[in-house]
């Protein structure tokens, strides 16, 4: 554990269960060992050093600029949902091992070219040709029914095999929420950006990332109307 303000908070380490006993004699250990725990608002080298490494294995993060911000957060959490980790955002030892480790999980349906959301995971992959470039922290419906617009809904996404057939380009409100062009693919259910990507499920039944995630995807073609969406 370490103290951040009043605090404390995991430092990276595993989950409870089977992974709880994961240890760090793996590959990357030596390396961990040197590097100090950072969690977000840090800033330096090994910062630096930590987007650069999650950007090469596709847990993208933006530009490596050496601030643990946001986006940085984002990925880290993705790849500690990938590894089974405690999902804290704070890379201590045994996140530190997974960065140096160089691995990207694999897709379930093999290759093709395609959005993987697992919902047991929270995390959303892009599958291109054969193997996952990115991997995503999203959060997905918190299957908790709430009312809005005159009605009832359920708050769960779906499993199934979809395809986007309509997107905004821009902010909108529907009976799910506020969504950040949203790309959808079952109903009123999308894959959009938002304000808020925890990593747990928390949404209406939509299928959240970070409003920079949403924008790099569109811009590089891999969310389009069209494009095939698995759930399970």
């Amino acid at each position: 554990m370490i103290e951040v303000g009043r605090r404390q908070v995991m430092a990276g380490v595993a989950g409870a269960g089977a992974l709880g006993a994961l240890s760090i004699a793996t590959a990357g250990n030596a390396e961990a060992a040197t590097r100090p725990t950072i969690w977000i608002g840090s800033r330096g080298s090994n910062v630096t050093y930590l987007q650069q490494r999650l950007n090469y294995v596709g847990y993208w993060c933006g530009a490596a600029d050496g601030i643990f911000g946001a986006q940085t957060q984002q990925a880290v959490y993705a790849l500690q949902k990938a590894w089974g980790l405690y999902r804290d955002a704070i890379v201590g030892p045994n996140t530190w091992a997974k960065v140096a480790s160089n691995s990207r999980p694999g897709a379930r349906f093999g290759a093709g070219y395609r959005i993987e959301i697992d919902k047991r995971r929270q995390l959303l992959l892009v599958v291109w040709g054969s193997s996952v470039r990115y991997t995503f922290n999203t959060s997905t419906g918190a299957n908790k029914p709430f009312y809005a617009w005159g009605r009832w809904y359920n708050g769960q996404t779906p499993s199934g095999n979809f395809k986007v057939f309509r997107r905004v380009n821009g902010w909108t409100n529907d009976a799910l929420g506020s969504l950040y062009r949203p790309y959808f693919f079952n109903g009123a259910i999308a894959v959009h950006g938002a304000t808020s990507i925890p990593p747990y499920p928390a949404s209406h039944g939509c299928c959240r990332l970070s409003t920079s995630t949403q924008d790099m995807l569109i811009a590089g073609g891999y969310m389009a109307i069209g494009r095939q969406v698995v759930v399970y």
